[in-house]
C-alpha cells in the first residue's frame, strides 16, 4: 500500500476514535495493552485513558517509545503515527532484543477536550519540575498575564491586550515575548503555559509507566514524542532534550544528523523550557536513553496564541457547554491550528514519523 492509502486508517476524528482504533490495531497485532484510566471524563461522558502498547520480548535491551498527546490536542498527530507503526508492519523492523512501547495518549483530557493543557489545567510539558524546590519564575508572563489571556474577548478588550504585547515585543524583543509567554509560569492556573502546583496525573502515570516497564533496567531506550505547532508547515524537527555536551544530545545528532534542533543552541523551533519531561527521564534512566520531540510545523506562533487565548479564556468562564456554538468555534481554531485536517499536512506526518522511526532503529542496533 502506498502511505496515502494508510491516511484515513490512521488518523481519527476524536479522541474516542483514536483510542477505539489505537486498540484495534494493537491487538491485531499481539501486542500487550495496559491501562491506566483518567479520573475524568471526557465532553461526550467517555472514559480517559492512556494506553501503552508493548510489542516485543518483555526482557528487551533496547525499546523504542512513542509518545502521543502530551499537549492534549496535539494527539491527532502522534496517534495517527502511533497506528499507521501497527498498520504499516513496522514490528518486523524489530531485531530480537528489541521491544516497542507505545504511550497513546499520555493526557486523555487535553486529546478529548481539544486542550494543551491537562486536566489540572497544567501544560504537561512545563510539570516536570521538582516541586519541593523554589519554583521558576517568569516576570515577563507576570507583566503580560493580562493581555495573554484577557478577562473578556470583545474589541475593546482584545486591542488592549494586543497594544500591550507590541509595546512588550517593541521595548524587549520578540525572544524575551516568546520566553515571557511560553517558557513556563508556575504562579497564574488561569493562564497560558502554567506548569502546575504540583505533578499532574499524567506526570504520575508516566512516572508509573517507566516503572511497570522497566525502561530503566534496558541498555538503551529511544524516545519520539509527537507534538505540533512550530516550524514550517508539515516539517517534523526532531528536537533534542538533551543539553548540550552530554551523551544523549550525541547520540541523538548521530542518529538523526543535521535535521536536529537543540533550543540552548538556538537551533531549534523550540525555546529552551522549563519542566520539560527531560527532567523525569533523566532521573529515571541517567545516560541510557535518547529523547527527541518530533514537533510538526503547521501555522504562525501568532495565529496559535490567538487559539489558546480563547480556548484559555473559554475555560476560565466555569462549566462548558459542549455544543454551544462559541464553543463548537473555538475548538474548531485550536483543533485546526494543532491538527491541520489536510490530506497533504497528514502524508508528511507519517513520512517523516517513519523516516524518524527507521533511524531510531538503525540508532538502537548501534549504541544499545
Amino acid at each position: 500500500m502506498s502511505i496515502l492509502e494508510f491516511l484515513d486508517h490512521a488518523f481519527s476524528k476524536d479522541y474516542a476514535e483514536a483510542r477505539e482504533r489505537l486498540l484495534a490495531a494493537a491487538k491485531r497485532d499481539g501486542a500487550e495493552v495496559t491501562t491506566y484510566e483518567n479520573p475524568n471524563k471526557g465532553p461526550n461522558g467517555e472514559t480517559l485513558a492512556c494506553d501503552a502498547a508493548w510489542v516485543g520480548p518483555k526482557d528487551a535491551k533496547k525499546v523504542l517509545v512513542t509518545i502521543s498527546a502530551t499537549h492534549g490536542v496535539e494527539g491527532f498527530c502522534g496517534s495517527g503515527a502511533q497506528i499507521d507503526w501497527f498498520l504499516s508492519g513496522a514490528r518486523q523492523g524489530l531485531g530480537a532484543d528489541m521491544a516497542a512501547l507505545h504511550i497513546h495518549a499520555l493526557n486523555p483530557h487535553g486529546f478529548a477536550w481539544l486542550r494543551r493543557v491537562t486536566d489540572e489545567g497544567c501544560d504537561l510539558n512545563r510539570n516536570y519540575i521538582d516541586f519541593s524546590k523554589p519554583v521558576p519564575e517568569n516576570p515577563g508572563h507576570d507583566e503580560l498575564v493580562g493581555a495573554l489571556v484577557p478577562p473578556a474577548l470583545d474589541e475593546a478588550t482584545l486591542k488592549a491586550a494586543e497594544d500591550k504585547i507590541a509595546a512588550f515585543r517593541a521595548k524587549h524583543g520578540e525572544k524575551a515575548f516568546q520566553a515571557a509567554r511560553k517558557a513556563g509560569q508556575y504562579k497564574h492556573a488561569h493562564s497560558m503555559f502554567f506548569g502546575g502546583f504540583g505533578p499532574s496525573w499524567a506526570r504520575q502515570t508516566l512516572e508509573k509507566i517507566i516503572e511497570d516497564f522497566k525502561l530503566a533496567d534496558r541498555a538503551l531506550v529511544s524516545v519520539i514524542d509527537y507534538h505540533t505547532g512550530l516550524g514550517p508547515f508539515g516539517y517534523g524537527e526532531p528536537i533534542c532534550a538533551h543539553l548540550p555536551g552530554s551523551k544523549g544530545m550525541q547520540r541523538v545528532v548521530e542518529m538523526y544528523g543535521d535535521s536536529v534542533g537543540v533550543p540552548e543552541l538556538g537551533t531549534s523551533s523550540s525555546i529552551p523550557l522549563h519542566g520539560t519531561s527531560r527532567e523525569l527521564w533523566n532521573a529515571k534512566l541517567g545516560d541510557d536513553y535518547t529523547y527527541v520531540a518530533l514537533e510538526y510545523g503547521t501555522y504562525s506562533t501568532d495565529r496559535g496564541r490567538i487559539a489558546l487565548r480563547e480556548d484559555h479564556w473559554l475555560h476560565n468562564q466555569g462549566e462548558v457547554d459542549w455544543n454551544a456554538p462559541e464553543t463548537k468555534r473555538i475548538k474548531e481554531q485550536i483543533r485546526n491550528h494543532y491538527s491541520p485536517q489536510m490530506s497533504d499536512w497528514y502524508e508528511m506526518v507519517l513520512w517523516r514519523s517513519r523516516q524518524i522511526i527507521r533511524q531510531t532503529m538503525i540508532g538502537l542496533e548501534k549504541f544499545g
